[in-house]
């Protein structure tokens, strides 16, 4: 008599924590995963070291806040098909040519930011541009300005120039939901820029020039080695007066104070949702700094806002199990990975 052989499920190994499991994933996206693979971790604490190499040699999938592996490790993990990080960035820690070598994929949840975080940019933008935050301290103080225009200061959306500082996938979703206002976009992304990459009416060009011919500056590029404060003190200094500044991606890109300095001075507004140094001190001056909107690290800090990731990584695995190519989370590539920035880096 014939018996037929029950193929063993697919171990994915997962040590997600800082992130809790329900912070990343829909019950029922967590279930299909469950029922597509044999999941060892998946627990709200971070997973003793040396259980996760104890499964390394068998697992298919790893799915961590911040992948550690060197090359023997990687060289154990026989069976090893995809990397996934769950922190936002890729970082330190991980033999990534040995990865590429054995065409091992690595793979980063960056994507999964996209609404959230274009949502709250979204939300910068019109508080610092239509003076909300401003004129609701002012009503607190007694000092509100009834039926002024505030020539000068504030500004609308509609039909404005509006600049990207990165064009990736945070700064294409805003474009999109600026749509309405009818604004021309510009955007400096050598990378995307060298590649002859076309989105839609997009206008690719130098960094002074969307710092000096837009509006509003939303500053959204990926950290590097290469961008610390790529938005300079000089370049901030060619802004023209009234520009807007809305940093979303990582303070690493700007000169911070030199941007405080010129909001205190009331030539730039800004607003920030990242900060050099957090959580900021109860003490920092930057609590009683004017003409600006503080955001304390929460773009991506609303209810599902991170269930995304958990939507891609589903995605991915399965598409990555039925031999397809399509994926939804961000690929590592060699002429790009190297150049992330190798500091540790503030929740998302």
């Amino acid at each position: 008599m014939n018996h037929s052989v029950k193929m063993s499920k697919p171990l994915l190994l997962m040590d997600q924590h800082f992130r809790q499991v329900e912070e990343l994933f829909r019950p029922s996206v967590f279930a299909t995963l469950g029922s597509l693979c044999r999941i060892v971790g998946g627990v709200n604490w971070q997973m003793a070291r040396e259980d996760f190499l104890d499964n390394l040699p068998t697992a298919q999938f790893v799915v961590a806040s911040k992948p550690e592996l060197a090359l023997a490790e990687i060289e154990s993990a026989r069976d090893l098909r995809a990397v996934i990080e769950v922190s936002g960035t890729f970082q330190t820690g991980l033999d990534y040519d040995a990865c590429f070598e054995r065409g091992i994929e690595v793979l980063s949840c960056a994507p999964g930011f996209r609404h959230s975080v274009a949502e709250m940019t979204l939300g910068l933008m019109l508080a610092g541009a239509r003076g909300i935050v401003e004129e609701h301290e002012r009503f607190r103080q007694g000092s509100e300005r009834w039926l002024d225009d505030n020539l000068g200061t504030d500004f609308s959306l509609y039909d404005q120039t509006i600049g990207f500082v990165g064009f990736g996938s945070i700064a294409r979703e805003c474009a999109r939901l600026l749509g309405p206002f009818s604004p021309r976009i510009k955007a400096f992304d050598p990378w995307l820029r060298a590649r002859s990459v076309e989105v839609g009416s997009v206008e690719f060009c130098d960094l002074e020039e969307v710092a000096t011919t837009c509006r509003c500056v939303v500053v959204a590029a990926t950290p590097t080695d290469e961008n610390y404060q790529l938005v300079s003190r000089s370049l901030i200094e060619k802004m023209p007066r009234g520009t807007l500044v809305v940093v979303i991606s990582r303070a690493h890109l700007v000169d911070f104070a030199a941007l405080v300095e010129a909001a205190e001075e009331g030539r730039l507004r800004v607003a920030s949702d990242v900060f050099p140094h957090e959580p900021v001190s109860r003490r920092d001056p930057l609590r009683q700094a004017g003409n600006v909107v503080w955001s304390p690290h929460r773009a991506a800090a609303v209810e599902g806002g991170r269930h995304p990731i958990g939507d891609m990584i589903l995605h991915d695995i399965q598409s990555i199990l039925g031999g397809r190519p399509e994926r939804q989370l961000q690929p590592a590539a060699p002429d790009t990975v190297r150049k992330i920035i190798r500091a540790p880096l503030a929740a998302d």
